[in-house]
């Protein structure tokens, strides 16, 4: 129960997607201007991460693995390997959880939904989603490991977006200079809070 746990602090903190790896980076430059609409994005990418790395991780150990298909056809197929199709299953995966959170979102938070815009859909591709399979999969997790990491990410996303949100609605009523307004200033933060989650490199429970 430690290591999962261990796991989870590990991906929220030091293996952050956004300020470890730099993954969806457009989404959360975008997205973060209002805390309303940064914690919407934010609970649905914990939602999406949580789910389609078990998933992925079962269709990659049942069906893309070397010799996954032997229990099914048999030892003929001991050698096919379906890697290759990595990327489309997990993307086809991706894309059938961003299109049941949108179809939720749209029915329960119209304004939430207008809000969100073509950043809702483009969860689809949001690299910091599909970068938490690929990582599942180099990392040789299990299933609950896959499991944890998948949720830990989502959440190391969502810390991140809603962080920077609420900074930049307080930078609204902020003497910023000429020279750092805008996106100048939301790198120089980002950088600042990317520091700031390092220096939980090293803690475990």
């Amino acid at each position: 129960m430690d290591d999962i746990t261990n796991l989870i602090l590990k991906s929220i903190f030091v293996d952050n997607m956004v300020y470890t790896y730099f993954l969806g980076m457009c989404s959360y430059l975008a997205v973060s201007k209002k805390l309303t609409t940064a914690n919407g994005l934010g609970i649905a990418v914990i939602f999406v991460l949580t789910f389609t790395a078990p998933l992925n991780w079962l269709i990659q150990e049942n069906i893309l693995k070397e010799g996954a298909l032997v229990k099914y056809f048999g030892e003929q197929y001991a050698t096919v390997n379906l890697d290759f199709l990595q990327l489309l299953m997990f993307i086809a995966v991706i894309a059938s959880f961003v299109q049941l959170v949108e179809m939720i979102i749209e029915k329960f938070s119209p304004a939430l939904y207008g809000s969100l815009g073509i950043f809702l859909p483009l969860i689809a591709v949001n690299c910091s989603i599909l970068g938490g399979s690929l990582f599942m999969v180099q990392r040789d997790f299990n299933l609950q490991e896959a499991t944890a990491f998948g949720f830990g990410s989502g959440l190391g996303f969502y810390l991140a977006i809603i962080a920077l949100a609420a900074i930049r609605e307080k930078l609204k009523y902020s003497h910023v200079p000429d020279g750092l307004k805008g996106l100048g200033i939301t790198m120089l933060l980002t950088g600042l809070m990317g520091l700031a989650f390092k220096t939980f490199i090293g803690m475990t429970l």
